[in-house]
C-alpha cells in the first residue's frame, strides 16, 4: 500500500451518484475523496485548487461537459489522472473522451471493487479499458482507414510499445527493460511522433492491432 492515500475529485451531475461514490470510496485504506464538482467548469476549479491524483468525471453534464473539461485540463497542465464513469457507452461519447485525454473509461455499472481497482490502475499511469471500449476506438479508426504501419520502430521501441499495450506505466517498462525512466520517456516519444500518434491510449490500440502485445 502506497504512504500516501490516492486523493480523488468527484465530478458528476448528480448528487446520488457523488454520494453513492463518496459512500463506497471512503471506505478504501487507500483512496481519499478530497473534494466533489456538480459540472465540468466547477470540476475544472476544484481539480486546480485541490490537485488530486484522480478525478472521477462524468461526461454528459449540464454546461460544461466531461470532454470539454478534460481539454480545458490538458491545457492547463493539470496532472491529475482522468478517469470516466458514464453510463454513455455510445461510440461517438467514448471515442471523444478517449481523445480528449481520459486515461481511463468505465460505466456506472461498475462493480465497486473493480472501480477502486481501476482508480489505482490510472493513479498507477496505466490505460484502462474495458474490452467494449477499446473496441468503439478500433472501430472508430477502421471507419477512417485504421493509423497504418507508419515508418518502422526500432526493436527497442517495439518492445516498449508492446509493453504500453499491456498496460505497463514508464516505470514499470523501465525495471522490465532495465532502462532508465527518462529513457523510457524518450522510447515513448519517439513512438509517438513516428506514428503520429496524440497519446499513449492510441499507442495501445496501434499495438493490438498490429500484434504486439503478449
Amino acid at each position: 500500500m502506497a504512504d500516501k492515500p490516492i486523493r480523488v475529485l468527484l465530478v458528476d451531475d448528480h448528487q446520488v451518484v457523488r454520494r453513492g461514490l463518496r459512500t463506497f470510496l471512503e471506505v478504501q485504506d487507500d483512496i481519499e475523496v478530497v473534494g466533489e464538482a456538480s459540472d465540468g467548469a466547477e470540476g475544472v476549479a476544484r481539480a486546480e485548487e485541490l490537485r488530486p491524483d484522480v478525478v472521477l468525471m462524468d461526461v454528459k453534464m449540464p454546461g460544461t461537459d466531461g470532454i470539454e473539461a478534460l481539454k480545458r485540463l490538458r491545457e492547463l497542465a493539470n496532472p491529475a489522472k482522468v478517469l470516466i464513469v458514464t453510463s454513455f457507452t455510445e461510440q461517438r461519447t467514448v471515442v471523444p473522451a478517449l481523445r480528449a485525454g481520459a486515461s481511463g473509461y468505465v460505466y456506472k455499472d461498475i462493480d465497486p471493487d473493480a472501480l477502486a481497482g481501476a482508480i489505482r490502475s490510472v493513479h498507477a499511469g496505466h490505460v484502462l479499458l474495458q474490452p467494449e471500449v477499446a473496441g468503439a476506438l478500433l472501430a472508430q479508426e477502421d471507419s477512417h482507414g485504421g493509423t497504418g504501419r507508419g515508418p518502422s520502430l526500432t526493436e527497442r521501441e517495439r518492445e516498449v510499445l508492446g509493453l504500453i499495450a499491456d498496460g505497463r506505466s514508464n516505470r514499470e517498462i523501465a525495471r522490465a527493460l532495465v532502462l532508465s525512466e527518462k529513457t523510457v520517456k524518450t522510447h515513448v516519444s519517439n513512438i509517438l511522433m513516428k506514428l503520429d500518434l496524440a497519446d499513449r491510449t492510441q499507442a495501445a490500440l496501434w499495438a493490438v492491432r498490429h500484434g504486439l502485445t503478449t
